[in-house]
C-alpha cells in the first residue's frame, strides 16, 4: 500500500518537470493556458522521458525516483524498426500521471553511431545512477552538432537524446477530464486554430476507439541549442492530447499502442 506522504510527494517533482519542459516548449504553457481560460482543470495522462540502453542510465535508473514515489511497472512496449524498448509506470493513485520511458537499444545501430553514443554515456557523471532524478538533471555531456546530426540521420531518436539529454520529452492532455471539449477531434480544431500545427503521421488521430485509446500531438518548435561547436535550432518538446475508452469491464484503458506511439514519437523529427 502507498502511503499519503508519498503521494504528496510526487507533486514537487512533475512540477519541477513542467517547469522545464513548458520554458523548452512555450506552446505547452500557451495551450494550457487556453484550456484554463475555458474553465477547465487539466488532468495530465501521462509524462514521457527518453534514454539509452544502458545500466548507467537505462529505463531502470530513471524509473528509480518513480519507484520510490510508489508507481509499480505495468506493461512493456517494443519498436523493432525504432530499435526501442519502453515501459509504462502506474500510481496506486490513479490521479497521478503515468510515466512511460523508452530507451534506444543502440548497440543495434550502425558502428558510427554506437562510437558517438558510447563516448557521450563515457562522459556521464559516476554518482548518474544514484542521483534520485536523473529523469530531470539535462544534458551531463558535450556534444557536437554534427554529431548529433550524424546520429539523428539514423535514429531521429538518438540525435534528440544527443541534444537535450534528460528531461520530460512531453506532457500529455487527458481528454477525458475536459468539460468544454467533448472529443479529441474537437480538441484538434480547437489546438490548430490557436495556431499550432498537429503531428500527422499515421493519421491526425492515432489509434481508435476499438484500440481504447485515440493520442494526437503538436510538433515539436525548434529551440536553439549550444553544441560545442556553435549553438543551432533542433525540434524540442510537443505536446500531446489523449483520449481514454472504458474495456469491457468497465475499467479505464490504462495502457499504450504500440502502433500508435511509434508515430507519436516522429512529433520531435526534423523538418524541412
Amino acid at each position: 500500500m502507498v502511503s499519503s506522504q508519498q503521494s504528496h510527494a510526487v507533486t514537487p517533482l512533475f512540477d519541477r518537470l513542467w517547469q522545464t519542459y513548458s520554458a523548452m516548449n512555450p506552446q505547452a504553457g500557451a495551450i494550457h493556458s487556453l484550456l484554463l481560460s475555458r474553465g477547465e482543470q487539466i488532468v495530465n495522462d501521462h509524462v514521457a522521458f527518453r534514454t539509452f540502453a544502458d545500466e548507467r542510465v537505462g529505463i531502470d535508473v530513471l524509473a528509480a525516483p518513480f519507484l520510490e514515489l510508489g508507481y509499480r511497472p505495468a506493461e512493456s512496449y517494443r519498436f523493432e524498426k525504432k530499435k526501442l524498448d519502453a515501459r509504462h509506470f502506474e500510481h496506486p493513485d490513479l490521479s497521478l500521471p503515468k510515466v512511460f520511458i523508452s530507451e534506444l537499444r543502440w548497440r543495434e545501430c550502425s558502428p558510427v553511431l554506437q562510437q558517438i553514443v558510447s563516448g557521450l554515456l563515457d562522459q556521464v557523471p559516476e554518482r548518474a545512477d544514484g542521483q534520485p532524478e536523473l529523469c530531470a538533471s539535462g544534458r551531463p555531456w558535450n556534444v557536437t552538432f554534427r554529431e548529433v546530426t550524424t546520429l539523428a540521420d539514423e535514429s531521429e531518436y538518438a540525435g534528440w537524446m544527443a541534444a537535450f539529454g534528460f528531461c520530460a520529452n512531453h506532457f500529455t492532455v487527458l481528454v477525458n477530464a475536459l468539460e468544454t471539449v467533448s472529443s479529441l477531434q474537437e480538441l484538434n480544431q480547437l489546438i490548430q486554430l490557436a495556431g499550432f500545427p498537429l503531428n500527422q503521421e499515421g493519421g491526425e488521430i492515432k489509434g481508435s476507439p476499438g484500440e481504447f485509446l485515440e493520442q494526437s500531438s503538436t510538433l515539436a518548435p525548434p529551440v536553439s541549442v549550444p553544441f560545442t561547436d556553435g549553438e543551432f535550432p533542433i525540434p524540442g518538446c510537443y505536446y500531446e492530447f489523449a483520449r481514454r475508452y472504458p474495456l469491457p469491464d468497465g475499467r479505464l484503458f490504462s495502457g499504450f499502442v504500440t502502433n500508435s506511439a511509434d508515430k507519436i514519437f516522429q512529433s520531435t523529427d526534423r523538418r524541412g
